[in-house]
């Protein structure tokens, strides 16, 4: 399977994932118990990753699975860290729509740039970290309302709590695809024995969450597995299932490819989800967001592409006679 089909298949996923929790709302606010979602999408990962590692063991004996402690331990961290990533998420979306949501989810560019300095010692050129600056400035400015359209008291589009959730989910994201893909690549295990580990600590932590919500809410409504579908329409299983799809290719990524890959695949959806929201939610986009995007666009542009379709390197002009007769008597000068 190659790279490049499946970040496109990851651009559509994540672009509709914003798009499918909206619509799971009512006038709002969610019916359902939304710390329920990442639970089933983690046991969906967990089922579909089990029964792959099943056939893979069934056509190749060989299959390497490293069981050791000092292997498993690191394992439950990424869990740990998408758990509150997933609840994060969906309380950003309660103050901002989709579109800014996938626009500043575009800062975990600078958050994964920077995480791959200090932990994976990647190093970045120049053109990239302006890059990454380049970027920062375009999903500030499609924030920004102009005194036309908005109170001139209140520069954003959206109350204060969304933009810091959006942060803080976009550092959360950054944190557990670089310390995931440094699990990925540390051994040569197979990738459908390390989902298995992944997922299996996935559904314990979200597990332990739900408990930890009937404890704290005196079990007023009841155990967790007696409502746990509660409030739930296709709209909700679908987000479950986009939830638990988007996993599995990201988890494909950060073993043959690499965290930037997905941070740009991710990244292109903003673009497709600003068309569907316009469709969908009767969208108006403003031009600080239409200048935004391109300005985000360009960031992505100017981080992937070669230094030589930045700059233009003039070609080799061929020397002058004189040019040549000085060079050649230099050359024997030195002999």
């Amino acid at each position: 399977m190659r790279w490049y089909f499946v970040a496109a298949l990851l651009t559509v996923l994540t672009s509709s994932q914003g798009i499918l929790t909206t619509l799971s709302q009512s006038n709002g606010k969610y019916k359902y118990d939304y710390a329920t979602v990442p639970f089933l999408a983690e046991a969906f990962k967990l089922a579909v990753s089990s029964l792959l590692l099943w056939r893979e063991c069934k056509l190749s004996p060989t299959v390497r699975m490293t069981t050791d402690w000092k292997s498993v331990r690191l394992y439950p961290i990424p869990s740990i860290i998408y758990l509150i990533h997933n609840n994060v998420q969906f309380a950003t979306l309660v103050y901002v729509d989709t579109s800014t949501y996938q626009i500043m989810g575009n800062l975990k560019i600078v958050t994964t740039g920077i995480l791959f300095r200090l932990f994976l010692k990647r190093k970045l050129s120049n053109l990239q970290w302006m890059a990454i600056v380049l970027l920062a400035v375009g999903t500030t400015t499609s924030q920004v309302k102009g005194c036309g359209e908005a109170s001139c008291d209140s520069l954003f589009s959206a109350p204060m709590q969304g933009y810091m959730l959006g942060v803080l989910s976009a550092c959360l994201s950054a944190l557990a695809g670089v310390y995931t893909e440094f699990l990925m690549k540390k051994n040569n295990d197979s990738l459908y024995w390390q989902n298995v580990q992944l997922y299996t600590f996935g559904v314990l932590f979200n597990m332990a969450r739900l408990v930890f919500d009937d404890f704290k809410g005196g079990f007023e409504n009841g155990p967790w597995w007696q409502r746990l579908f509660n409030g739930y329409s296709i709209t909700t299983w679908m987000v479950i299932l986009n939830l638990g799809s988007t996993g599995l290719l990201v988890s494909w990524l950060m073993k043959y490819a690499d965290n930037i890959v997905k941070v740009y695949s991710t990244s292109m959806a903003m673009l497709l989800t600003m068309v569907l929201s316009v469709y969908l939610f009767n969208f108006k986009p403003t031009m600080q967001l239409f200048l935004g995007i391109i300005t985000c666009m360009m960031s992505l542009h100017m981080y992937f592409a070669p230094p030589n379709m930045l700059v233009d390197i003039p070609t080799t002009v061929k020397a002058a006679p004189g040019n040549l007769k000085e060079v050649s008597i230099e050359g024997r000068t030195d002999s």
